[in-house]
């Protein structure tokens, strides 16, 4: 459970990121403590696995690269080893499994529509599997914000 200090940032940054010479600081100065402490906290929830990412989005067509959402049909039996294998590569923004029997999803994101056709094969050639490729179509913006919840005092006894 995350303490409510922990809460407070998600939420804050949640909404966007100054666009400053200090935004840590601007942060830090809205919750009362130092931009230290944010970056601190930060790399602490990033390392628990509580934030999978902190980093800016793009809309990387714009810049001339694509987007490419993937999919496998990978045997139970190689589906933790083929996940590493996907993860392994720089251009796989994140992956999931899906109770389908197309199991594993991701999403490739590459300077190029070049590049992302060769690192789909370089995938498929690491784990000797299929790789069925459904690039971006359409952009369609939904904002989701879903509530962040802390810890009671009782339960954030011991916590950082």
């Amino acid at each position: 459970m995350l303490t409510p200090e922990d809460a407070r940032l998600i939420e804050r940054l949640h909404g966007g990121f100054p666009l400053s010479e200090r935004p840590f600081d601007d942060v830090a100065l809205e919750l009362g403590c130092t931009g230290e402490q944010v970056i601190e906290r930060l790399r602490r929830l990033l390392a628990e696995g509580v934030l999978t990412r902190f980093g800016p989005l793009f809309q990387i067509e714009r810049a001339g690269g694509q987007f490419v959402l993937a999919a496998m049909e990978v045997p139970e039996a190689r589906f933790d080893e083929v996940a590493q294998q996907v993860n392994a590569f720089p251009e796989v923004a994140h992956n999931y499994r899906r109770d389908h029997r197309l199991n594993m999803w991701f999403v490739v994101a590459a300077e190029s529509p070049a590049a992302a056709a060769a690192t789909l094969s370089r995938i498929e050639a690491a784990a000797g599997l299929p790789v069925y490729a459904f690039p971006k179509e359409r952009e369609y913006f939904v904002e989701l914000r879903l509530p962040v919840p802390a810890a009671t005092p009782e339960e954030s006894v011991g916590a950082r």
